[in-house]
């Protein structure tokens, strides 16, 4: 059976076309793709993101722990504010990337993909338990099943929002949050926060008051250009910043700092699990680098896809996540490739159901948000 958000129903009602998405039931899609990742790019678009997962840690030792748990300075969170890390394990493979909410001094929300949710937890219960004389108390919870998760992304997504918000959205920075209600009564985490590349925010609601908050957002949206989107669209559009998709760009088997994620890594912390194993990689130097994908002869890379010299004569690589981009209409990717092929105006050539077709690396990401 697949797990199915509190949204569930809606999604029917509205046409969503439904699939298998790490055991849930969710919407690939409604008016298609390209509809909802343009009207994202200009309006706003509306995601059921219920399925990811929440852990709670509390208590006196919780943010020592963290420090130790995860590559980024937990210590420099301040209240009120998110970041965005990775959590290893020893061997500095990624266990998962995760946003970390500090609700107090000794209060934090971590966010963690759904796939990996039970695997994150029973991995910071096991590095507890391995290291507990060295942190004081701390309380554990998988908080997954308590929330509902919207998010509402896109330029007028502040002024979608603020609608039925309780407090001012202006005073809500980027990855910083406020906790107040919704629709009058509903208690909610406020984040400014995304996947998208576009202004937006996560609201973290309960469970149950997932379908009151997601109909009203429909409500005050739709009239200004919001549209419900899927999962398709949700892809392309963090494909299109380079943001990596664990499983694609991350997994267990790959580090943060040939994935580009070296500014989350604070190796001058006194420890964190994983250092010193990334130590070792970054004295030894790169092999490999997540770059950016541009086509010049016909085709899509897709995931799976090899990569070879321009000369087509040598593998280099492989292609982690590709799509015709929406906003830019050319196609594009992003691959691992040998260290000396990852140099922006790089020509490479990517093995299309067994035809090497042009070509290149380029800097990202690879659309740039109007901020004006």
């Amino acid at each position: 059976m697949l797990k199915k958000t509190a949204l569930f129903s809606e999604h029917q009602r509205l046409g969503g076309r439904l699939v298998d998405f790490g055991g849930w039931e969710l919407p690939v899609q409604y008016s298609g793709v390209m509809d909802e990742h343009l009207a994202c790019r200009k309006a706003a678009g509306l995601f059921d993101v219920s399925h990811m997962g929440e852990i709670q840690i509390e208590g006196p030792g919780s943010e020592s722990f963290l420090n130790f748990l995860v590559t980024n300075e937990v210590s420099k969170l301040a209240e009120g504010q998110a970041q965005y890390t990775a959590l290893c394990n020893e061997a500095g493979g990624i266990v998962d990337d995760l946003v970390i909410y500090r609700r107090s001094r000794q209060n934090f929300l971590l966010v963690v993909n759904a796939s990996n949710t039970d695997k994150d937890f029973h991995h910071i219960l096991e590095a507890h338990s391995r290291f507990a004389e060295n942190f004081d108390e701390l309380g554990i919870t998988n908080a997954s099943a308590q929330y509902s998760q919207i998010a509402v992304q896109g330029p007028r997504a502040a002024e979608i929002v603020s609608k039925i918000s309780s407090i001012p959205l202006d005073g809500i920075r980027t990855y910083h949050f406020a906790e107040g209600t919704l629709c009058g009564s509903i208690q909610a985490l406020i984040a400014r926060t995304g996947y998208t590349g576009e202004d937006g925010f996560e609201l973290y609601t309960p469970w149950e008051s997932g379908p009151e908050i997601w109909n009203k957002l429909l409500e005050v949206g739709i009239p200004l250009g919001m549209k419900p989107c899927g999962l398709g669209a949700r892809d392309t559009l963090r494909l299109e910043m380079k943001y990596p998709l664990y499983g694609n760009e991350l997994s267990d088997h790959t580090h943060p700092l040939e994935a580009g994620l070296g500014w989350v890594v604070k190796m001058n912390k006194a420890d964190f699990l994983g250092k010193a194993a990334l130590t070792k990689a970054k004295q030894a130097g790169l092999t490999r680098q997540l770059v950016g994908i541009r086509m010049i002869g016909k085709g899509i890379p897709r995931h799976g896809y090899d990569l070879y010299s321009e000369t087509g004569d040598r593998k280099i690589g492989n292609v982690t996540s590709g799509t015709q981009s929406p906003s830019l209409q050319v196609a594009i990717g992003i691959g691992y490739v040998e260290l000396s092929e990852a140099k922006p105006g790089t020509k490479i050539r990517v093995d299309i159901r067994g035809t090497l077709v042009s070509a290149e690396v380029i800097p990202t990401p690879f659309y740039q948000r109007n901020k004006t």
